[in-house]
């Protein structure tokens, strides 16, 4: 598969990198969370090229995360902001930022705090089921077909890897250990 094919895939997550998929997108989008939302100060605050924050701003456009907002009328100039479709992005930009408070954080501790304001309490983002509310182990969940995926797509998909050398799907999934050397089986 190449980079350019993959709002192609039958896959929900290759299909969101095909947008979001480089570092920079990435670096713009919790700018905006941040409230930064004028060309100048994406490129102050982030050390990046006018040529690459413009051509990442303008996909950020075409695919609906942005919208372009005027603020001042003589001459033309506009802002940024984030869309319905924009703010849907937290939770991934949330979950990362979780990764990286664990596994990249330095002995000093995490870089920033996030308070919730409707509590006031600093938090450590959880991504849980929506139908219990219990926090999502991936030894605990099992992808299956929906109804968006070609046979095509589900027999490459969804008969390879761990599932067994059958390529069936396991009824129930069972936990999965980790192993005295910290890998997950």
């Amino acid at each position: 598969m190449r980079w350019n094919e993959l709002d192609e895939e039958h896959c929900s997550i290759a299909r969101t990198l095909s947008i979001i998929g480089d570092r920079w997108t990435l670096l713009i989008l919790r700018e905006c969370f941040m409230r930064v939302r004028r060309f100048e100060y994406f490129q102050n605050r982030l050390g990046i090229t006018r040529h690459v924050l413009a051509d990442r701003l303008r996909k950020l456009v075409e695919a609906g995360l942005l919208v372009r907002v005027p603020y001042q009328e003589r001459p033309l100039r506009e802002e940024y902001r984030l869309t319905e479709k924009g703010l849907d992005i937290y939770p991934v930009l949330m979950s990362i930022l979780s990764w990286g408070d664990r596994w990249r954080t330095d002995s000093e501790g995490v870089p920033v705090l996030h308070r919730h304001l409707d509590c006031g309490h600093h938090f450590r983002p959880v991504v849980s089921c929506s139908e219990c509310g219990e926090p999502l182990d991936p030894r605990r969940v099992s992808p299956e077909p929906g109804p968006g995926i070609t046979d095509e797509a589900a027999l490459r998909y969804f008969t390879f890897g761990r599932h067994g050398s059958s390529g069936a799907l396991p009824a129930h999934p069972r936990p999965t250990p980790t192993n005295d050397d910290g890998a997950v089986d």
